[in-house]
């Protein structure tokens, strides 16, 4: 049996679009394409499904097949990681899977080489793996793949800044047994596009966290993308978002369960102010007929701190087994709450200091997560940088 799922929470807020009948999907995920060529994702028109709420419009030089430049990075690998390149050839052969949209497969297309930072088999640096990216105005793509071995334990963080025109396929192969989080930072500047596709293979009995920090950027857009390579596996997916006048965030998922008893966690937050400020995230979950004993839920949650901005959210939930230990969703968009802030007034805070305490602490669940101190504290900084633009 399949059963199609689309049920996100209303609210009173009309700047949230929760029309069942635009969320009902076309096609089940499973049958999306997936290719290296790139004659078989044609330039997107808006009018498709997973390009509806973009304004891709703004984003045609990454559609095109044009050369570009490669961003500047910086890097510092702990013990027991190592960076290096792969011919085309060996990439095909890592097991990894293949571009899923335009901008994904003319990154593979156009990239100079394919970027592969290893982690060795039971490695447990101390400190994060840290790699910045620092664009400079160009055009720019990426092709990367992270192969971290069995039983290791690892935090990347993996950050991006400057402004450029950027796409990126970005691919993580998770080892039996290890443990692995990975954290992008998108602090662009205000002119910067950003198009990812991140891919994530969990092994066996392997534990994954995806976090993903959006603060700057004209437009971003994130696919974040997962799925298991043996039983037992789980997958975390975090997400923090800030949204100022002008600016197009979106984030993706699509968690693929086909193997049995593996778990997954999705919990995305957003903040947006100013007029046009647009978040849209969309949340799909597969579980497929030999998925039995998946657990799975997936969270949004939206905050509007201005007239004049919109939060789409579209969680979705694809079942072909009823043999699963449970299946949930939840997707809510609301304004600021004038009753905390009233509160916090009431003893003494004055307003600014007491809307800021109020949105750090609707974001300090998943920031506080993340495990990796100065970049806690960084975002948090940023974070309190945005609402210094608050009406």
């Amino acid at each position: 049996m399949s059963l199609l799922a689309s049920k996100p929470q209303t609210s009173e807020y009309p700047g949230h679009t929760d029309s069942v009948a635009a969320f009902v999907p076309d096609q089940s995920r499973a049958e999306r394409t997936t290719s290296y060529a790139v004659a078989d994702f044609p330039v997107p028109s808006g009018r498709e499904e997973e390009w509806r709420f973009t304004p891709v419009d703004r984003l045609q030089s990454l559609f095109a097949e044009t050369a570009g430049t490669a961003l500047r990075r910086e890097e510092f690998l702990p013990e027991g990681v190592t960076l290096s390149s792969l011919s085309r050839e060996e990439w095909l052969a890592s097991g990894a899977p293949k571009p899923a949209d335009r901008a994904a497969v003319v990154a593979v297309d156009q990239a100079q080489s394919v970027t592969v930072l290893d982690v060795r088999a039971e490695a447990q640096p101390e400190e994060p793996v840290r790699i910045s990216l620092t664009g400079e105005g160009a055009l720019s793509h990426a092709h990367t793949l992270v192969r971290v071995g069995q039983f290791a334990k690892v935090t990347i963080v993996l950050r991006h800044e400057g402004d450029a025109q950027y796409s990126e396929l970005l691919s993580v192969v998770v080892g039996d047994g290890a443990d692995v989080t990975l954290v992008t930072v998108q602090e662009w500047d205000d002119t910067a596009l950003h198009l990812g596709q991140h891919d994530v293979v969990v092994g066996r009995d392997a534990t994954v966290r995806h976090i993903a920090v959006t603060l700057g950027g004209s437009i971003v857009r994130l696919n974040t993308n997962a799925s298991y390579a043996g039983p037992g596996g789980s997958f975390e997916a975090l997400g923090v978002s800030f949204a100022d006048a002008g600016q197009h965030q979106e984030h993706r998922l699509f968690v693929d369960h086909e193997a049995p008893h593996c778990r997954s966690n999705v919990e995305y937050k957003s903040a947006l102010q100013g007029d046009s400020a647009h978040t849209v995230w969309v949340g799909d979950v597969l579980i497929r007929a030999s998925a039995e004993g998946t657990d799975t839920y997936e969270l949004n949650r939206n905050l509007i701190l201005t007239d004049g901005a919109r939060a789409d959210s579209v969680p979705n939930l694809e079942i072909e087994t009823g043999e699963i230990a449970g299946a949930g969703h939840a997707s809510a968009t609301g304004r600021f709450d004038d009753q905390q802030l009233f509160y916090l007034q009431a003893r003494g805070i004055d307003e600014d200091t007491a809307r800021r305490l109020v949105v750090r602490g609707f974001f300090a669940s998943i920031v506080g997560r993340i495990g990796v101190p100065e970049i806690e504290s960084h975002l948090m900084e940023a974070i309190d940088r945005e609402l210094e633009g608050t009406a």
